[in-house]
């Protein structure tokens, strides 16, 4: 089978690997396309030391279920049928115990991160069955690799408590921030700003239904003002770095909340008393629970027009290195870019 291997930092190769075969209790997926997410650039050129060279990385992935090993009934998990799977893996005797907060156990296992396990830049991936999750006959089974991100932002709207009726600014409008205008919806928000300096993602979130904002117009609490009437009762964060931080502290209203989901930057300068005296709220947010991408997954599927907007590009394994080689020297897509390990017929380009 075919697979991308980061042979050295800022080198993919593709090379053929003998097809992984499920142990019990586990299913194998035959890949139909993985997403190219923001970590795994930052894994490519070695910046973030969460890969490392010899590891196939990929974790935002669809395709079809090819085999099923021992323990898991074909009724539940039929040969053929489209599915995706969720990349925290909890071990099997901490399920229990950790169950509603899968993300919070210590010793769980990230496909795409961790370094040992091989992961879904590939033609087949093994994963445990209760990892998998089925996809709706009504989305294109490609768009499945869309779910993922969407559980990162449904998980941080969810840690920020969103509700229906608040005025809600999200900072940053890639992928990331893209999936978080659709996770708010999910939520019941409709008032939703986003912040991005790039004219092509604001045009993209523009068309999500987010009033997009260009930061490099003027102050961000200023324009929020003026947008919303007044500041916005949450943030979310998609960017992380200082600047964009603090922008969000000082455009939520005073006893708001600010969730931090981008992870732009391992350390940030916080003004302090932005947090203290004006006692907003900041929190984490990383990954998600089982439930918030279940019910990713579910929203997905009856959302297949709008998901195909957030598909900007599709490529081969061959064509991967390209791709990555240009997002790590600072080239924009607007929105997310496909690897495709199967045929894909419908993508558009922006």
């Amino acid at each position: 089978m075919k697979a991308l291997v980061l042979e050295q930092f800022n080198q993919f190769g593709v090379h053929d690997i003998d097809v992984p075969r499920p142990g019990p209790n586990d299913v194998l997926l035959r890949i139909t396309a993985t997403g190219i997410c923001g970590s795994d650039i930052h894994g490519f050129t070695g910046e973030n030391g969460r890969r490392v060279p010899g590891q196939i990385m990929g974790h935002e992935s669809a395709g079809h279920i090819a085999q099923v090993g021992e323990g898991v009934s074909e009724v539940d998990f039929p040969i053929g049928r489209p599915a995706t799977f969720n990349p925290v893996i909890v071990p099997d005797d901490a399920v229990e115990s950790f169950a509603g907060r899968e993300q919070h156990c210590p010793e769980k296992v990230v496909v795409g991160v961790a370094q040992h396990y091989q992961a879904s830049f590939a033609d087949y991936v093994v994963v445990p069955a209760r990892n998998v999750v089925l996809l709706s006959d009504q989305l294109p089974v490609h768009l499945g690799a869309l779910i993922e991100p969407i559980a990162v932002a449904v998980h941080a709207a969810r840690r920020a408590h969103v509700r229906a009726g608040q005025k809600v600014l999200v900072i940053g409008g890639g992928p990331i921030g893209q999936s978080t205008i659709l996770a708010l919806q999910m939520e019941g928000v409709t008032d939703i700003a986003l912040s991005e300096m790039s004219a092509e993602r604001r045009a993209l979130c523009k068309e999500l239904g987010a009033q997009p904002i260009d930061p490099t117009a003027g102050p961000l609490a200023d324009q929020i003002d003026t947008v919303f009437g007044s500041k916005a009762d949450v943030t979310i964060d998609a960017v992380g770095i200082t600047p964009t931080v603090n922008d969000a502290l000082h455009a939520t209203v005073l006893g708001g909340t600010v969730a931090l989901v981008g992870m732009g930057s391992p350390r940030v300068d916080l003004e302090a008393f932005a947090v203290s005296t004006e006692e907003r709220t900041l929190v984490g947010s990383f990954t998600y629970s089982a439930r918030d991408f279940a019910d990713a997954a579910n929203w997905a599927g009856d959302h297949a027009a709008l998901l195909e907007t957030l598909v900007s590009r599709v490529v081969t394994p061959e064509e991967a290195h390209d791709a990555f080689t240009a997002a790590a020297s600072g080239g924009e897509t607007a929105g997310k870019v496909l690897v495709a390990f199967d045929d894909i017929t419908t993508a558009r380009e922006h």
